[in-house]
């Protein structure tokens, strides 16, 4: 029978702890290069999101240039800005669906969003003059339609 030395456990338990260092500092590598990854697709959206907001502060002071987008319809200033504020209601949702917004964040938001829907015009553009399926993402329209608007029916 093959003994084994108390130099041959400490030599196999030194490996062993190197090993399992190597995996936790594998595992937490992987997980910071997703957040990494995340983060970077956060920053995207929100520098396009930023660049929509100036597109449609534009489109607001001067509602003749909506027609550069849609010839469809003919925009008052008060439709241009339903879009903006939309819009904006979109980015803080996709932000929460992303993680970003954390739910005491998202609380206010989503206060704020019915306010608008029960106390404004905002529910009667939503209904009657926005062309969702051109303009808003699916998600955003059902979140609006199935969680907002049956809170706040008029």
């Amino acid at each position: 029978m093959i003994e084994i030395g108390l130099a041959e456990y400490s030599s196999m338990a030194e490996a062993i702890g190197i090993i399992s260092t190597l995996f936790v500092i594998l595992y937490f590598s992987k997980k910071q290069m997703q957040s990494l990854s995340i983060d970077l697709e956060t920053k995207i959206l929100n520098d396009l999101d930023d660049k929509i907001n100036g597109l449609t502060h534009k489109m607001i002071e001067n509602p003749s240039l909506i027609k550069v987008v849609s010839k469809d319809e003919d925009f008052s200033s008060e439709l241009a800005f339903s879009y903006h504020v939309l819009y904006t209601f979109a980015h803080a949702f996709h932000m929460y669906q992303r993680k970003v917004v954390n739910d005491n964040e998202w609380s206010g938001w989503l206060r704020w969003i019915k306010s608008a829907f029960q106390h404004g015009d905002l529910y009667n553009i939503w209904k009657n003059n926005i062309e969702l399926e051109k303009w808003f993402d699916p998600a955003f329209q059902k979140f609006i339609n199935n969680e907002i608007i049956p809170s706040v029916k008029k």
